[in-house]
């Protein structure tokens, strides 16, 4: 199934898409919650009953008329929590190189993620960053689940269930505030806290399943073969696949839950696919020739990221109308 949240004038609401056209899911069965984060809380319930809408809407059992003049939403607007991991070895080793660092053998230990701001979540549209984001603004193309029940010291065999649907993601990063930071060896916050963007939609695994493979030598749980690639106004700068996942998000999900309950509408990202990013791309670039001219994302900019069988996720940075600076406020 293809699930959206999505807004009119009137209202704010959670719909099914069949054959291009959305169907508002509340309205074709009132007991089904009128929005995402409360449909991933019923579970298996709601999820059963929109496939059933489904299977009407397609065999024209259901005879309801279509939303129109709608704009589609972050598709969990509100996520429970927002983690983002490092599961694209080659992103890794390729980062590490260009600051001259040699590949870190704890990555192959075990898989690592970060929390992320679960309330500055954005949707298609528009994506509002202040001066000091742009020092350095970047992209980062990537995959994302959102968890779709309740669960605690998964086993990485069994986290695949848990798992309600997949979504593109763009990390948004402050570079400079982000490499700032890390100086003191907490992690990036400020660099990350402004944006992170996922959408359009939320596609179940059922989706996907001519698309599975197997996860790498070593590694348990379920991999796909969907092309992954990043446009800056019109331009790509950007190509990997998922399949390329060292860790799985099966195993994310292991560590994640290890002594800690998941929830449903969670949201956990893979990390940046190898060259998803202007850091890795600009660091290569310079490394092979030192008058390489490194691009950042400015004002105006349209990114477009693409998944195979997720969809294409369009947004347009926005500068807003002040000049306030962290950045000058440093001792």
């Amino acid at each position: 199934m293809k699930l959206a949240t999505y807004k009119t004038v009137y209202w704010d609401g959670l719909g099914i898409i069949v054959d291009d056209k959305l169907y508002d899911l509340n309205t074709c069965d009132p007991s089904i919650p009128d929005n995402m984060n409360e449909f991933l809380r019923d579970g298996e319930t709601s999820m059963k009953k929109a496939a059933i809408i489904e299977a009407g809407l397609r065999s024209q059992q259901i005879d309801i008329k279509a939303v129109e003049n709608y704009e589609l939403l972050a598709p969990v607007p509100k996520p429970a929590s927002c983690r983002d991991g490092y599961a694209f070895r080659q992103h890794v080793a390729a980062a590490r190189r260009n600051r001259g660092l040699e590949m870190i053998k704890e990555f192959d230990q075990y898989p690592v993620f970060y929390f992320t701001n679960h309330q500055a979540i954005y949707g298609p549209g528009d994506i509002a960053c202040m001066p000091d984001h742009f020092n350095k603004l970047d992209f980062e193309l990537e995959v994302a689940i959102v968890i779709g029940k309740q669960g605690r010291n998964i086993k990485a065999d069994k986290a695949d269930s848990y798992i309600a649907g997949y979504m593109v993601m763009n990390d948004m990063s402050a570079r400079t505030l982000q490499m700032e930071e890390m100086l003191l060896n907490l992690g990036p916050a400020k660099g990350k806290d402004f944006a992170t963007v996922i959408g359009p939609w939320l596609i179940t695994p059922d989706e996907l399943e001519n698309y599975k493979v197997n996860a790498k030598p070593g590694h348990t749980g379920t991999s796909y073969n969907l092309e992954m690639t990043c446009k800056v106004n019109d331009i790509e700068v950007s190509k990997g696949n998922m399949a390329d996942m060292d860790w799985t998000f099966a195993e994310i999900i292991e560590r994640a839950s290890y002594g800690c309950t998941i929830y449903p509408g969670d949201v956990i990202g893979s990390g940046t696919v190898g060259t998803g990013c202007f850091l890795e791309l600009n660091g290569t670039g310079l490394l092979n020739d030192p008058n390489y001219q490194t691009q950042w994302l400015k004002n105006g900019d349209e990114v477009e990221m693409e998944i195979t069988g997720l969809g294409a996720l369009k947004n347009t940075i926005i500068a807003e109308p002040t000049n306030w600076s962290i950045l000058r406020l440093k001792k």
